[in-house]
């Protein structure tokens, strides 16, 4: 009871605070940062482009049919030449094997796709937990992006009235206005405040340019990692179902028999990349909440304005940037995580080729980017 009505309160607070974000500031958070922490569109073009590929699986069927009739003569030619010799018995099953396969082959888009249906089965679920938690995770992003400006415009305030501190500190200014001081204080604040505010404007504008370019960068790192992921499944995938036929076919023969096996474990493990890849999304969802929870607690400290939120207000200006790095640390995580999605369909479907590629479409990526480096440095 007590944990529901945190939830609820929880949730209630951040939608209260979500409320209170303009909506001209939230369309322009969108255009810069993009909607939605993976960019809702991308997801969207991402599953479409998959399907759009698939629907190429008859690029090289003919030739696997015709290369199975070729096999299952030869498988025959070697059956009957073993019993005519008399080194085999009759058997029934093993001839009957190779007009399986060959069904196969003709029924290859309804095989594929009931090989395809419990990987779809797990991304469904999955997706609908990661959409579920992105409402939360989208309103937090807002209401830490509008606080952050607010942050900044506070700081504007606070330097502008700390350089009319020091001018008023000055010998000359007490000596020449003693007798209109008070008049001339608050004459000059409501002159000298928007020059130095105006002035300083553009050092926390250079922090506020420094903090954002930190977030989208490690926001754009994490996004990359994603749409890795789910172009790396769909290219695999497509490899394996327009090439999958001469799989099928090789297995007639006996010296490849367990190629029709390996081809289905490979399938299989590539079809549940995407589903085991929404719910890494989704764990890194929740390590990105509390990170968004956090920082948003902080800032609001900081807008409390007394007098201990402006000493912590000025320790937080010299940091050099206008954030405290945990969403920053969260995103550049959860794009570590995304990379371990191929070693984790592997535990589900043991196989190792399709483990192998990944690690050396890894170990070429790396080599390719050590040569640019070199390229770069004159190396």
């Amino acid at each position: 009871m007590n944990t529901g009505y945190f939830v609820f309160s929880s949730l209630a607070k951040v939608n209260a605070l979500a409320a209170d974000v303009p909506d001209s500031f939230k369309e322009t958070f969108n255009f810069l940062q993009g909607n939605g922490v993976y960019e809702e569109g991308m997801m969207h073009f991402l599953k479409t482009m998959k399907q759009a590929i698939w629907s190429h699986y008859d690029v090289f069927l003919a030739d696997a049919q015709a290369l199975s009739a070729i096999f299952m003569l030869i498988f025959f030619a070697a059956r009957s030449y073993g019993m005519i010799s008399g080194d085999k018995r009759l058997e029934i099953m093993p001839l009957l094997r190779p007009f399986g396969l060959v069904m196969v082959i003709l029924w290859w888009p309804a095989f594929t796709k009931v090989l395809a249906y419990p990987g779809e089965l797990i991304e469904n679920r999955t997706e609908e937990l990661f959409d579920g938690s992105q409402t939360h995770i989208n309103d937090l992003r807002m209401q830490r992006a509008k606080l952050m400006v607010d942050v900044a415009d506070e700081l504007f305030k606070l330097q502008a009235s700390t350089e009319v501190a020091k001018t008023e500190a000055d010998t000359w200014y007490e000596n020449a206005w003693e007798s209109v001081k008070s008049s001339v204080k608050e004459g000059f604040a409501e002159v000298w405040n928007p020059v130095v505010e105006m002035r300083n404007r553009l050092q926390i504008s250079l922090q506020l340019l420094a903090s954002s370019l930190l977030e989208t960068l490690a926001i754009w790192v994490l996004r990359i990692s994603v749409y890795v992921i789910f172009i790396v499944q769909i290219i695999f995938s497509t490899i394996l179902i327009i090439l999958g036929p001469f799989s099928v076919a090789a297995s007639i023969l006996p010296w490849y028999q367990r190629s029709f096996t390996e081809w289905i474990a490979r399938f299989i493990s590539v079809s549940l990349y995407s589903g085991i890849a929404y719910l890494v999304m989704y764990v890194a969802s929740l390590f990105q909440q509390y990170a968004l929870e956090a920082e948003i607690s902080r800032y609001t400290e900081l807008l409390s304005g007394d007098g201990e939120s402006i000493e912590k207000l000025s320790w937080f200006a010299a940091n050099g940037v206008l954030s405290f790095g945990v969403v920053i640390i969260t995103f550049i995580i959860g794009a570590l995580t995304m990379f371990t999605v191929p070693s984790i369909s592997t535990w589900i479907v043991s196989t190792s080729g399709v483990s192998s590629a990944a690690s050396a479409m890894g170990s070429g990526a790396s080599r390719m980017s050590h040569m640019a480096t070199a390229a770069i440095s004159g190396g």
